[in-house]
């Protein structure tokens, strides 16, 4: 039943490695359940309820991902987006976390639209080639930053902005032993080689009490107090309508991103460098939007985190139905997935950044119009902490280049208004 329904043959996988790959994948990312958690209750948000809607946002945004539109990519509410939630549209703009709340349903509300109209998937195929390597090569370097600084290699620093960290610190050591070891065993074509290295280093932490375990099993706490909370009425205000466009913009580029760049390296791109069923990738994370708006979290968005399942063999969506399979359990064994430190998962992303950096090595270098742009789009994601602003930088500066180069054939509508509409959102701040 699962070959004829993923078509795991012709993805050239299997049950066990899918199983595999959705383990790997829900270990990098099994974070978010505890940091989401941590960041909107500061806004006043329950916390406990924020767990529990974490969960259930990542697991039906994966199962959608999974069942609907066949793709190893797992969704969970975004790192960024809800950061901006917190810090931007609450407590800095004053805006109550339930109305908050609505302005993330409101956008939700706009990406299904968009995606029905195939809105979303122009635009995503309007990305030029070079552009789509770039992006596969910056999401590598956004995750190797992302593993360097959990593993404790790199610390930020007042005037070099980051600088070396603490290499005698044993959590430190425990990373780069991990890093080694998972390219070993990839090397000797072990398979697991991922996981593998993120266990031991987990059960390594433990025994020289460098990490609490935590037990097994704890009852799932109640989704009450944010449930059904979000204020879309509120939301409407004329002064909120940026910042459904804010939620609405920058996930659609997060996403956009990481399915490419996850894809690009996981070989599911077709010959023109397109996404096949791309309208059901993005109707799954644009209903995981509106979903985890009314279980209580900011907007869910693809993970690209996903990248470590897909470089243990994930293909299908059999790979992202296991991750959200897990997600459900972690309401229920929510200490076991909290006795993963960073610093274990770190190696696993750091792995995966050297694979997906490859994406370089087929960019046209003989072409200055098209490596610039690429170079500045894969640079820009890692400095600037952010795919969306890379992917800005990127579209940008091919636009200008082809233009005052006088290129103007190479050059699509939908290129030159997605450049200007980032001009125009830097512009207006």
């Amino acid at each position: 039943m699962l070959e004829r329904f993923f078509q795991l043959r012709a993805h050239g996988t299997d049950v066990r490695t899918e199983v595999l790959a959705g383990l790997t994948t829900f270990l990098t990312m099994a974070y978010i359940v505890f940091v989401n958690p941590d960041i909107l209750s500061l806004t006043g948000m329950d916390r406990n309820a924020v767990f529990v809607a974490t969960c259930l946002a990542a697991a039906l945004g994966s199962a959608i991902m999974g069942l609907v539109a066949n793709y190893p990519i797992a969704l969970a509410p975004g790192m960024g987006l809800n950061a901006y939630f917190t810090f931007t549209v609450v407590k800095g703009m004053g805006v109550p976390w339930e109305t908050a709340l609505g302005a993330v349903f409101l956008s939700g509300v706009v990406f299904i639209a968009v995606s029905l109209f195939k809105v979303r998937e122009l635009i995503v195929n309007a990305i030029p080639h070079g552009l789509k390597l770039a992006i596969s090569a910056g999401v590598g370097m956004f995750l190797a930053i992302i593993a360097l600084k959990n593993a404790g290699v790199v610390v930020a620093h007042p005037a070099t902005y980051v600088t070396l960290g603490n290499v005698h610190d044993p959590r430190v050591l425990l990373a780069m032993l991990g890093f080694v070891m998972i390219l070993a065993l990839e090397y000797r074509r072990v398979t697991g080689g991922v996981i593998i290295g993120i266990l031991t280093v987990t059960a390594l932490a433990i025994a020289m009490g460098l990490q609490q375990w935590n037990g097994l099993v704890a009852p799932p706490p109640s989704l009450e107090p944010t449930w059904m909370k979000m204020d879309v009425a509120g939301a409407l205000n004329a002064g909120l309508l940026a910042v459904v466009f804010v939620f609405f913009f920058v996930d659609l580029f997060d996403t956009s991103g990481t399915l490419v760049g996850v894809s690009h390296r996981a070989g599911l791109l077709d010959q023109q460098g397109r996404l096949p069923r791309l309208k059901k990738a993005l109707l799954a994370d644009s209903t995981a939007i509106v979903a985890g708006a009314a279980f209580g979290t900011s907007s869910t968005t693809a993970y690209i985190e996903s990248a470590a399942g897909t470089a243990v063999g994930g293909r299908t969506g059999l790979t992202a139905v296991v991750v959200a399979v897990l997600f459900l359990a972690a309401l229920w064994l929510s200490p076991l997935a909290g006795s993963v430190p960073a610093y274990a998962t770190a190696p696993a992303l750091m792995y995966v950044a050297v694979l997906m950096a490859r994406g370089l090595a087929e960019i046209q270098w003989d072409d200055l119009t098209e490596a610039a742009p690429a170079v500045m789009t894969a640079f820009a994601m890692p400095f600037t902490f952010s795919i969306a602003d890379g992917i800005a930088f990127g579209f940008i500066t091919y636009a200008a280049l082809k233009l005052l180069a006088g290129r103007f054939r190479d050059l699509s509508w939908p290129v030159l208004v997605i450049a200007a509409l980032w001009l125009l959102k830097f512009a207006i701040g």
